[in-house]
C-alpha cells in the first residue's frame, strides 16, 4: 500500500510530554508520512520538542485560529501531493495499526471524505464523539439546560448512544481531535471554514463533505485515546468563542429553518435504527 500521508498538529503552550505522546503515535509507522506542527504559541519553546525529518515545525504567534492553522498545513499538504491528511490533536496517542488500518479502509472505500476510529479516555471508557448535525438547542441550549434528564435523553439521540458505538456507521458531524481526511476530497469541497476560530470548523468541514456526496464514517474496529479536557466548559473566554463559533455556523447554514440538516438527520437515524 503505496501512500502518501499528511498530518498536522496545532499547538499552544502545550504540556510537552502529552504532545510528545501525540508526535510519536503518528510517527510510529512505515508508512510515508510526513507531519506539519503548527503553533500558535506567542513563543516558540517548543521548537525543538522532537528531532526528526519526517517532522517541520512553523511558528504562527498571529494565531488565527484552529481551523485555519491547520490550513496552513493542509496547503502544503496539497503541495507535497498528499493523498492522505490527518488533522491530530495534540491530546490524542494511539498505537502503531491504527493509521494502516484506517488507510486501508480508505483505499477500499473512496467515496469516504473523512473517518474517525473510536475515541477513548485514557481509562478506556468510551467518548461519545459521533454526533447528528447540531441544532441551536444542540449546541447552545443542552449547555445551560438546568434539566438533566432532559439534556440525558436528548444525548441518547444527538450523541447516537443508543447505537452503543460498535459498529461501522455514517456520521454527519464527527470530532476534530482525528479528521482523517481525503484530499480529493479537500481539493473539492474546501478547506476548514477560517470565519470559525475554534469549535465546530470540524461541523462545518464534515457537512460540506457530505453535500459534496462524501461519507462521513466512524469506524470502531481500531482506537485512540484522548484526553479531552473539554476546555470551553472551564473558562468563560472558551464559552465565549465556542459561542460566537455557534452563532458563525447557524448565520451560515440557518437556524431553526435548516430542510437539508432535517433531512440529513433524518436519513442517519433511520439506517441506524433499522
Amino acid at each position: 500500500m503505496k501512500v502518501n500521508i499528511n498530518g498536522s498538529i496545532v499547538l499552544y503552550q502545550n504540556d510537552e510530554q502529552i504532545l510528545r505522546a501525540a508526535i510519536d503515535s503518528f510517527l510510529k509507522t512505515d508508512l510515508d508520512v510526513k507531519l506539519y506542527l503548527i503553533d500558535n504559541s506567542p513563543t516558540d519553546k517548543l521548537k525543538n520538542i522532537i528531532d526528526d525529518e519526517r517532522v517541520i515545525y512553523i511558528h504562527n504567534p498571529s494565531n488565527p485560529g484552529f481551523g485555519a492553522a491547520h490550513n496552513i498545513a493542509v496547503k502544503l499538504a496539497i503541495r507535497d501531493n498528499a493523498d492522505y491528511h490527518l488533522v491530530l490533536n495534540p491530546d490524542v496517542y494511539y498505537e502503531q495499526g491504527v493509521l494502516e488500518e484506517l488507510t486501508k479502509y480508505m483505499e477500499d472505500n473512496r467515496e469516504i471524505g473523512n473517518i474517525m476510529p473510536k475515541v477513548l479516555y485514557p481509562n478506556n471508557d468510551i467518548q461519545h464523539l459521533c454526533k447528528l448535525l447540531p441544532t441551536p438547542y444542540d449546541w447552545i441550549g443542552r449547555r445551560f439546560n438546568p434539566f438533566k434528564d432532559i439534556v440525558e435523553k436528548r444525548n441518547n439521540i444527538f450523541e447516537l448512544r443508543f447505537t452503543g458505538y460498535n459498529k461501522v456507521m455514517d456520521v454527519p458531524y464527527l470530532s476534530g481531535c482525528f479528521m482523517y481526511l481525503r484530499m480529493s476530497a479537500l481539493k473539492e469541497i474546501g478547506l476548514f471554514d477560517e470565519g470559525i476560530f475554534m469549535y465546530g470548523e470540524e461541523t462545518d468541514l464534515c457537512r460540506r463533505l457530505i453535500d459534496g456526496g462524501y461519507r462521513t464514517v466512524f469506524y470502531p474496529k481500531v482506537h485512540i485515546y484522548h484526553h479531552f479536557e473539554k476546555g470551553s466548559h472551564k473558562s468563560w473566554r472558551l464559552t465565549k468563542i465556542g459561542m460566537q463559533s455557534a452563532i458563525y455556523y447557524f448565520n451560515k447554514w440557518g437556524w431553526f429553518f435548516d430542510k437539508k440538516r432535517r433531512w440529513i438527520n433524518k436519513s442517519i437515524l433511520e439506517r441506524l435504527k433499522s
